[in-house]
């Protein structure tokens, strides 16, 4: 797969099946005007539907994103099965994932990135600082980093 060009915009794929949470995230993004299609799934079983451009997800063909933000507690398949999955399925396994969840776990972490994850974040409690830590991914992920 080709690299992205400049021109392109960074897509961001988040899944998380918390609505509230996605919705602050998604403030976050457009107040601190990171410059990137941020896109959401449900569950982790939705995470496969929309790589493979299969059901509501068949608008967005294949559209592999740059960068997937993972929660670990969701319904169908976890953050742990999404990322494994991830991770042994040769057209997926350049896309770096960011582990983005409530759990502070020292056993989480370890396990987390020996599995492959590319960072572990945890959410923060308030607005305030969940902007902070989304201005924080947009400057490394978005701005900084060179991704697939």
């Amino acid at each position: 797969m080709p690299l992205k060009t400049q021109q392109q915009k960074t897509v961001i794929l988040m899944a998380d099946d918390d609505a509230d949470d996605r919705y602050l995230v998604q403030v976050a993004f457009e107040e601190n005007e990171i410059r990137c299609e941020l896109l959401f799934v449900d569950d982790g079983s939705e995470v496969f539907d929309f790589l493979r451009g299969h059901g509501k997800h068949e608008i967005n063909g294949s559209k592999i994103p740059n960068l997937i933000l993972l929660d670990l507690n969701m319904p169908k398949k976890d953050g742990k099965q999404v990322l494994q999955e991830i991770k042994a399925l040769p057209d997926y396994l350049h896309i770096p994932v960011v582990i983005f969840t409530t759990s502070k776990s020292p056993d989480d972490v370890r396990q987390l990135y020996k599995m492959g994850a590319s960072s572990f974040i945890s959410k923060p409690s308030s607005f305030e600082k969940l902007s902070e830590v989304v201005r924080n991914i947009g400057t490394y992920w978005v701005e900084t980093t060179v991704l697939p």
